[in-house]
């Protein structure tokens, strides 16, 4: 059994070189550069297509699972569940058959940063609420034609990239620079933990669709966006790989790319674009798409000034808050725990205290 079992991961081991290989040559004789970066634009661009699509057809929505009303959140809760045990199964078994290399990827990496993620992650569920919905929401709002997630996303964009470049990247240091010691930044390494919790994972998400039971087609398209994270995960890691020019390790996100999507549309003629402009394109036109043509396109806007100044509040929360956090509900959350990442857990964890902090205020008036 031992035997047979390590022959598979050999075997799977060099079908991704030969996978990787061919793939280089396709778009060579495409007429494609060599440069790895443009490789990474592609796959970005591919994925967050199919996000995009996913995301718009299922309604998937973290925001709806925390303070959404009835069936509607019952629904939420197992379709968001639904895309997290995809997305923690297909990374466990892609690292366990040496098709991810994330050893130094600052989601795997200590020490912890436990200021950053608690007070980033409070202010990213926050903002969540205010706005109706997180980062990867929003965007595909805006493919279905919503005006005010437009308005949040710059917001968010301009904050985030203060936060990582800009005149409030000063307090993203200082708050970054409390740090715990953890013995273990990923369950990678403790296969006993990582499988139970995979199992409660499992159950938690059987009984969440026996109980709301949504539609089972909504479910589908929650796993595939588990599969996304995936997906992004091995291209970066070891499908499109060049020594010689490395690039970082990236996937489904939303932090990050929309910042550099925002950098980019400035100043593309000295920066190029990478694989989180490639997702944020993906997307958008994804959405645009899958919200054309079931019907759903419809312009909306604002409705008052305090609704602006609320979604305004929101934006800029999630812009500091996520990079604080180390991302969003999709770069933590989903992609983050799927490497078994301590720090992307904690951070999880604290977006939804957040949310939930300021549904009940809400609620009570």
């Amino acid at each position: 059994m031992g035997y047979g079992l390590r022959l598979t991961k050999q075997r799977l081991s060099i079908t991704a070189v030969t996978s990787k290989r061919r793939l280089i040559l396709w778009l060579e004789i495409l007429n494609f550069e060599g440069d790895v970066r443009t490789f990474h634009l592609l796959a970005g661009w591919i994925l967050g297509l199919i996000f995009g699509v996913s995301a718009q057809i299922s309604g998937f929505c973290l925001r709806q699972a925390i303070c959404g009303q009835g069936g509607q959140r019952g629904s939420a809760i197992a379709i968001w569940l639904s895309a997290l045990v995809c997305a923690v199964l297909g990374a466990t078994l892609a690292h366990s058959f040496n098709l991810l290399s994330i050893e130094t990827h600052r989601f795997v990496t200590p020490p912890l940063p436990i200021l950053a993620i608690s007070l980033g992650g409070l202010m990213f569920g926050m903002g969540m609420i205010l706005t109706g919905g997180c980062v990867s929401r929003l965007t595909v709002l805006l493919g279905s034609g919503n005006l005010r997630a437009l308005f949040v996303l710059l917001v968010f964009a301009i904050f985030a990239h203060a936060t990582i470049r800009g005149v409030l990247a000063p307090v993203r240091l200082a708050v970054g620079n409390v740090t715990l010691d953890v013995p273990l930044s990923s369950i990678f390494d403790q296969p006993v933990i990582l499988w139970s919790i995979l199992v409660l994972l499992c159950v938690a998400t059987a009984l969440a669709i026996l109980s709301a039971r949504p539609k089972m087609s909504y479910v589908a398209f929650g796993c595939v966006i588990g599969l996304v994270s995936v997906g992004g995960w091995m291209a970066t890691s070891t499908l499109l790989v060049d020594d010689f020019h490395p690039l970082p390790i990236q996937s489904a996100s939303f932090t990050l790319p929309w910042s550099d999507s925002l950098f980019w549309v400035l100043a593309s003629t000295s920066i190029p674009a990478g694989f989180g402009v490639g997702f944020i394109g993906g997307a958008l036109l994804g959405s645009l798409l899958s919200a054309t043509i079931r019907g759903k396109f419809r312009l909306m806007s604002f409705g008052s000034a305090p609704q602006t100044l609320r979604y305004f509040l929101g934006g800029a929360l999630m812009g500091v808050g996520g990079v604080l956090a180390g991302g969003c509900t999709i770069g933590a959350g989903l992609s983050g725990i799927a490497l078994g990442s301590i720090s992307a857990t904690l951070a999880l964890v604290m977006i939804i205290l957040g949310g939930v902090l300021v549904t009940h205020v809400i609620e009570r008036g």
